[in-house]
């Protein structure tokens, strides 16, 4: 990346961070108990709920205890099942003809990123219906208020409930792009412990990875602040110590703190935003479909290890806020114990270390869709060209890909 190139990145992502302290980020209100959405509903005043989820959260009943909340409150709901891994424009455009057509009059979403992400784009396409999902890409495109969203992530990875982000995949084109607007930061957040139990191990995992992605890109980049500093910390420590517990046994309390840890991660990155392992993630998930968090799990050691020293200081503060180092510890030292934790971690809940879907010949295209997505917005520790990402995917590939 020529200087000019850089010098640009770097001004526009200084700019970003200077308007933090004015911008209208807020917290969404906490709920402890699946079974008291309906009644927060009907307490403001709505009507019908559309309820946005996949036909996974359906078949492992994880919405029953709120959907027979529903019926005892008298409240009614029209139920949009049919959201797939990385949601397309088309689960958005059905979902919304649905919310029209049933007289909704209020959203909520219950599933991984998915559904969250699925429930704010209808959102949105109902706060702006003459303006196509395609011309909300990027930041601040909505600007208007969307009907009231409870999101209920059953997930301890994505920390959509707290963001202002949906990350939708062209139904045509397989393009994959943010839509960030403030709006789609839902009013209320369930953090119900209780729906992880019946998870997979193997999205326990990788959702968990996925979490400690967002703390650790949040921490790493170069425009965080005090708050978001101190929710990516204690999101990383919690991370460390329960993830494995979580995958292996599903306690109550690792699942709880897991999904405490997501919503800190989610509320670190919302604002100090993320880095490069996102970027190439979701090039990955607009192309193959790979989801988000096996992504992520498989390119963050990589990419954080490529950053070199330049993240060795903060990776030190890393390791003494969890009682792997101490002021004693150099960085470097402490960078290789970080690295050994991590990657030990990885191994332990089932990481694999290769993708191996990812193509020679599609690396042109998945590089572009990444460059596009992270410059000049991503305020990255290190500033990449096309080839420093190419090389990336290149980490992560079988031999027989290569």
């Amino acid at each position: 990346m020529n200087i000019l190139s850089k010098l640009w990145a770097r001004t526009f992502q200084i700019s970003m961070r200077a308007m933090l302290p004015v911008l209208p980020y807020r917290n969404p209100k906490i709920i402890k108990d699946i079974r008291d959405v309906p009644h927060l509903i009907k307490e403001k005043g709505k009507r019908r709920a559309l309820i946005v989820a996949d036909p996974v959260i359906i078949e492992l009943k994880l919405a029953m205890p709120m959907l027979a909340a529903f019926a005892e409150c008298g409240i009614s709901y029209s139920l949009y099942d049919k959201v797939v891994p990385n949601p397309t424009t088309k689960e958005c455009e059905e979902a919304r003809a649905m919310y029209i057509n049933d007289g909704c009059d209020c959203l909520v979403a219950i599933g991984g990123g998915s559904s969250l992400d699925c429930a704010k784009a209808v959102g949105a396409r109902i706060a702006r219906p003459k303006k196509q999902l395609s011309k909300m890409e990027g930041i601040l495109k909505i600007r208007k208020k969307i009907p009231l969203l409870v999101a209920i992530p059953t997930t301890a990875g994505t920390g959509s409930e707290t963001t202002l982000a949906a990350v939708i995949c062209d139904a045509e084109t397989r393009h994959k792009y943010a839509i960030d607007d403030f709006p789609l930061i839902p009013s209320y957040a369930v953090l119900d412990g209780s729906i992880l139990r019946t998870l997979p191990p193997k999205v326990i995992s990788a959702t968990g990875i996925d979490a400690l992605t967002h703390a650790l890109e949040a921490y790493l980049g170069r425009s965080t602040t005090k708050d978001t500093r101190r929710d990516s910390l204690n999101a990383i420590k919690l991370i460390f110590e329960n993830l494995q517990k979580a995958y292996s046994t599903r306690s109550e309390d690792s699942l709880d703190n897991m999904l405490h840890a997501s919503h800190y991660a989610g509320r670190a990155f919302s604002k100090s935003y993320v880095g490069y392992v996102h970027a190439l993630a979701h090039a990955l998930g607009g192309k193959y479909n790979t989801p988000h968090g096996l992504a992520n799990a498989v390119l963050l050691s990589p990419v954080l290890k490529a950053y070199g020293s330049t993240i060795h200081k903060k990776l030190k503060k890393i390791c003494i806020f969890c009682g792997f180092a101490d002021q004693s510890t150099s960085p470097e030292q402490a960078a290789a114990i970080f690295f050994e934790k991590l990657d030990g971690l990885e191994r332990a809940i089932g990481i694999p270390l290769t993708l191996p879907e990812i193509k020679e010949d599609d690396l042109d295209l998945l590089v572009n869709y990444a460059y596009k997505e992270a410059y000049p917005l991503y305020p990255v520790p290190v500033l990449w060209d096309k080839d420093k990402l190419k090389s990336m995917y290149r980490e992560v590939m079988t031999d027989e890909q290569r």
